[in-house]
């Protein structure tokens, strides 16, 4: 329930959201636990599956591969491409799986969105965003999207699933040019828990001089571990994606640092102190989202370090919004600002 000292007011659901989420019933209003995170797990595995790479080539409009690169901790030497078998880059494997995908036929090098799936960093798989992926953005502005498999909490904690995306981008860049892919006009992005992993990721290869993204698209971007933000108690009970559940997730991805005062930003990109020298971000979020306050917040802590930041806050937007009610008005309206926005940064 939200805090005694905040005030009782809720902002309202968009109709066909609201209608959306009514709808889904129990599914839209589960609240994620310690107790219940092991049967959370199997459900979302269940829910979404892992479609093969000949279902993602979808008749041959798409070039798909699944690539295998070493992470910094692992013990692998190179690179591999494997065929339509079972995924590789487990958690012991000492590699990081990318999904590649590219319309096929298209020889020139392309601009390039490495993406972070979503989750919670407890769930969620490369491969099941990647649909979506290619059908909203790929063939519309000629794209390629690497997928990033990161290793899951509690059974990887922090700094684990950071460091499998700096390795696969850190590969992407020094293998560009196999890749077909356009190294000046590279975007990392992800939602929720990947907007939270993309802004991180981007404050790591600032903070390492590697190759720098032309752009960071943070999509409901989960950055601050502490819960204090007005609207985290605000939403508690009302958003799909509340100050429990996003407590519980927190805890199985820190352990014993949840919490923590000097906690990195690698971590919780909310933490970060310096802003300045990012990449340009196309940070969004709902009005009625857990998220918004601390979502608004980084962007305006771009502004003041002196960078490039669009902001959307969509009214009456829940987490997940667009997923809950893709046919929605609201959605249609934010997938097009997304993709503008995108236009815009892969073409300056």
């Amino acid at each position: 329930m939200p805090d005694a000292s905040v005030a009782r007011g809720v902002p309202p659901l968009d109709p066909q959201v609201g209608a959306a989420v009514a709808a889904a019933g129990e599914r839209a209003r589960a609240v994620l636990t310690p107790e219940g995170l092991t049967a959370w797990q199997e459900r979302d595995a269940a829910a979404r599956p892992r479609p093969t790479l000949e279902r993602l080539r979808d008749g041959g409009r798409f070039e798909v591969t699944e690539l295998h690169v070493p992470r910094a901790d692992g013990v692998a030497d190179g690179a591999s491409v494997v065929g339509d078998g079972d995924a590789g880059g487990s958690a012991d494997s000492g590699e990081v799986t990318l999904v590649s995908a590219r319309p096929a036929g298209v020889r020139e090098p392309l601009p390039l969105l490495y993406y972070l799936h979503g989750g919670g960093m407890v769930t969620g798989n490369a491969w099941s965003v990647l649909p979506r992926l290619l059908r909203t953005w790929a063939l519309p502005l000629g794209l390629a999207v690497v997928s990033v498999e990161y290793r899951l909490a509690p059974r990887t904690r922090f700094p684990g699933a950071v460091e499998d995306c700096y390795a696969g981008l850190s590969w992407v860049f020094e293998h560009a040019d196999a890749l077909g892919v356009d190294a000046r006009r590279v975007v990392v992005g992800g939602k929720s828990a990947g907007g939270g992993l993309a802004a991180a990721l981007a404050l790591l290869v600032r903070d390492r001089g590697g190759p720098a993204p032309a752009g960071q698209l943070l999509l409901s971007p989960m950055l601050d571990d502490r819960g204090d933000t007005f609207s985290s108690h605000q939403l508690a009970g009302h958003d799909t994606w509340d100050r429990t559940s996003n407590a519980t997730a927190w805890q199985a991805l820190l352990g014993d640092r949840y919490g923590a005062a000097d906690l990195s930003p690698y971590a919780a990109p909310a933490r970060a102190t310096d802003l300045s020298g990012l990449p340009a971000a196309y940070v969004e979020v709902g009005s009625a989202e857990t998220f918004r306050d601390e979502a608004v917040a980084y962007a305006d802590a771009i502004w003041r370090a002196g960078g490039d930041a669009e902001l959307h806050v969509w009214p009456g937007a829940c987490h997940g919004f667009d997923t809950l009610a893709p046919d929605a008005a609201l959605s249609q309206d934010a997938q097009e600002a997304r993709t503008r926005w995108l236009r815009r940064v892969l073409h300056r």
